[in-house]
């Protein structure tokens, strides 16, 4: 097992929580902002955006943008 290996083994609930929490936090927002808000449209749109932005991430790690940071 590599040093990598062991360190996502210990930081996967970490990150897993964090990635919830940022989604969880932008439902709330979406609450508050919009009257009688539709929450699964809300829930949608919220992850298409994240997911977009883990896209773009993943172009950016194989283009190398991670190699040596």
């Amino acid at each position: 097992m590599t040093p990598q290996d062991q360190e996502i083994a210990k930081m996967q609930s970490e990150i897993t929580t964090e990635l919830r929490a940022v989604f969880k936090g932008n439902m709330k927002i979406f609450d508050w902002d919009i009257p009688e808000n539709d929450d699964r449209k809300s829930a949608e749109l919220i992850f298409s955006v994240m997911q977009k932005a883990m896209d773009e991430l993943r172009a950016e790690i194989d283009a190398g943008k991670y190699d040596q940071y």
